[in-house]
């Protein structure tokens, strides 16, 4: 079995910021030598989602829109309350969009390829920006173990569970 997992660094630009992180989970998967098997990508902060959906500008803002009239911006939230809370954000709309949207997604692995339907596409959804931001990947499964050299941040183990980082 072969395990694989590497995290992806964004730089987001403005408060809600979308980005299709399609092709660079294809590229890893490809790089995994994960030929049949499952993964998962998932958004290492709480006030981030990570969803599937179509690339398209006016469904994008849409989804921005849809999330804004759903979650209200100026609600007595706790959160955003000294008097009840520690966080000087004062995020809280962020954190609910963001339970909306999920944290991660289950992804599977056929003859070496993605399982997406025609328009599927996975987004990663920035509510709280600028920040930098994680993301993580983790797929396994069954295949070749990949000859190419790994770079930070990516692990491998095998089935005797040794793990081993690249060099820089």
């Amino acid at each position: 079995m072969i395990i694989r997992s590497k995290t992806i660094q964004l730089d987001t630009q403005t408060q809600v910021q979308l980005f299709d992180l399609t092709q660079q989970v294809k590229e890893f998967v490809a790089e995994s030598g994960v030929s049949n098997g499952m993964g998962v990508v998932s958004t290492l902060h709480t006030t981030t989602g990570v969803f599937y959906t179509e690339t398209q500008d006016a469904l994008w803002d849409d989804v921005d829109a849809f999330l804004r009239r759903v979650v209200t911006d100026k609600t007595g939230y706790k959160h955003n309350d000294p008097v009840l809370s520690d966080c000087e954000r004062k995020n809280a709309a962020a954190h609910l969009r963001a339970i909306m949207l999920g944290g991660s997604l289950a992804l599977q692995v056929e003859n070496g390829e993605l399982v997406l339907g025609q328009f599927q596409r996975i987004i990663f959804a920035e509510l709280d920006g600028p920040r930098p931001r994680s993301v993580r990947m983790q797929f396994m499964g069954i295949g070749d173990a990949p000859q190419l050299p790994l770079s930070r941040g990516q692990h491998q183990q095998n089935a005797a569970g040794e793990n081993g980082e690249a060099p820089l």
